[in-house]
């Protein structure tokens, strides 16, 4: 019976996605080695393990809409969900490398993207938990199939400059609204003083402020 065991060994951008996107490189091991494995229906759940990395001042200010003010961080500094990847994993025995494809977004409504903005610099702690179905080879040749093991996970701290990069090359000097960066750091900082939840409501208060 398989026994499988997973690790994280990189992170690379998409060199010709027509979206940004990034590849993790996934070992996995069988540990047992005495089955072929002939396929697996690999699921993965993608968190961003927020409390396990520290956050200099301008990345608090940024995160207040996440995690609130740093004095509550206790309570509510906590993991976040970025993704789901799925994958097939083909024919092999003993060890193999598999990539996970991973959309990233630079919509700032979204709670992931707001966190890698927020980031100036460091790695991003992520969490990766496993699923799925194994297909293999039984003793006499049989196909057997069995379910991942739900404790099966691996962690792995990604270069902050590496999402910076894959953004900077879709939208460079601009954010999802299409703005100069600069002008855009300052409305995100009006955004945010003004206590409002979206872009539009800011804009319109800006627009409003003119009349």
């Amino acid at each position: 019976m398989p026994a499988l065991g997973f690790a994280v060994t990189g992170v690379e951008a998409a060199s010709r996605g027509l979206v940004p996107l990034l590849h993790f490189n996934v070992q996995i091991t069988n540990e047992t080695g005495n089955e072929t494995i002939q396929s697996i229906m690999l699921q993965t759940q993608i968190q961003i393990a927020a409390p396990q990395r520290p956050y200099s001042e301008v990345e608090k200010t940024k995160l207040l809409e996440l995690f609130g003010t740093p004095d509550q961080w206790g309570n509510t500094l906590r993991n976040k969900l970025w993704t789901h990847a799925n994958t097939i994993v083909p024919t092999f025995s003993g060890r193999t490398e598999t990539t996970l494809s991973v959309p990233c977004s630079y919509d700032l409504n979204l709670a992931a993207a707001k966190y890698f903005y927020a980031l100036e610099s460091g790695e991003v702690p992520l969490l990766f938990l496993f699923s799925g179905t194994i297909f293999y080879a039984g003793a006499e040749g049989r196909l057997q199939v069995q379910q991942i093991s739900w404790n099966c996970e691996a962690t792995y701290r990604m270069p902050v400059s590496r999402w910076q990069e894959l953004m900077d090359h879709h939208y460079p000097n601009s954010a999802w609204l299409t703005l100069d960066r600069a002008t855009f750091d300052r409305l995100y900082q009006f955004k945010r003083n003004a206590g409002v939840t979206s872009w539009e409501q800011a804009i319109d208060r800006l627009l409003d402020a003119q009349q």
